[in-house]
């Protein structure tokens, strides 16, 4: 039974998704506050958080961002309703994936079950357990990458986005697919996850012998991982 932390001050809307959560077969517990929920998120009981941005004291992107120093707990941020900018420092802070408020519980567990199923370590088809483009090498049984040697820490949606680059290494993928595979979701309309994503990945991975970054825009394709 995989185990949800809640953190809203919204008692009302908390007691309805928890409510929902737990007749789909979760585990769930609740806070309200952004100082309790980043000590119950970092204490390493919960297979994922649901992290509201709007709280008072120390609001979901401060939680998120003191988290995301001492977790990489899969995060999917509740957000206002076309407030872009709070989605965008969401994402840039590590969060999984985000939904506007108002949202109905059906999507909220649909969402929490997309990155959890992603987030948990597949056995690999005809037993390829170590990818290598480059530099780059990505153990995807143990949820694992390293750049040059060195480890790369990635969000549970970085990882799978860049494993799904890393298997179509050297052709373009289209942000469609991305959205797919790595978020379990198609991409919507005006949604910039995957760019905001793609932007993190390339702050975190090195670059290729003449400056370039390896992961390399393709105009209306997508993004492409360069072998090199």
């Amino acid at each position: 039974m995989a185990r949800v932390l809640l953190i809203d001050d919204d008692v009302e809307l908390v007691e309805m998704l928890k409510e929902y959560l737990e007749q789909d077969g979760f585990a769930v517990h609740a806070v309200h506050d952004g100082a309790t929920g980043l000590n119950e998120a970092a204490a390493g009981r919960y297979d994922i958080a649901v992290l509201d941005v709007m709280m008072p004291q120390m609001n979901g992107v401060e939680t998120l961002r003191r988290l995301r120093a001492v977790s990489r707990l899969p995060v999917l941020m509740l957000t206002a309703k076309g407030d872009e900018s709070d989605r965008i420092l969401g994402l840039e802070l590590g969060a999984d994936d985000y939904v506007p408020k108002p949202c109905a519980p059906r999507e909220i567990s649909a969402r929490v079950r997309a990155i959890l199923r992603r987030s948990q370590p597949q056995a690999e088809p005809g037993g390829t357990a170590h990818l290598v483009a480059g530099a780059l090498q990505m153990w995807p049984e143990q949820r694992r990458a390293a750049w040059d040697g060195a480890p790369v820490e990635l969000t549970s949606t970085e990882f799978n986005l860049l494993e799904v680059l890393m298997r179509h290494a050297g052709r373009p993928v289209g942000k469609n697919e991305l959205s797919e595979q790595a978020l379990g979701r198609p991409l919507a309309r005006f949604d910039r996850n995957i760019d905001v994503h793609m932007s993190s990945l390339r702050h975190k991975l090195g670059t290729l012998p003449d400056g370039r970054s390896c992961i390399h825009t393709v105009h209306r394709q997508g993004y492409m991982l360069i072998k090199e």
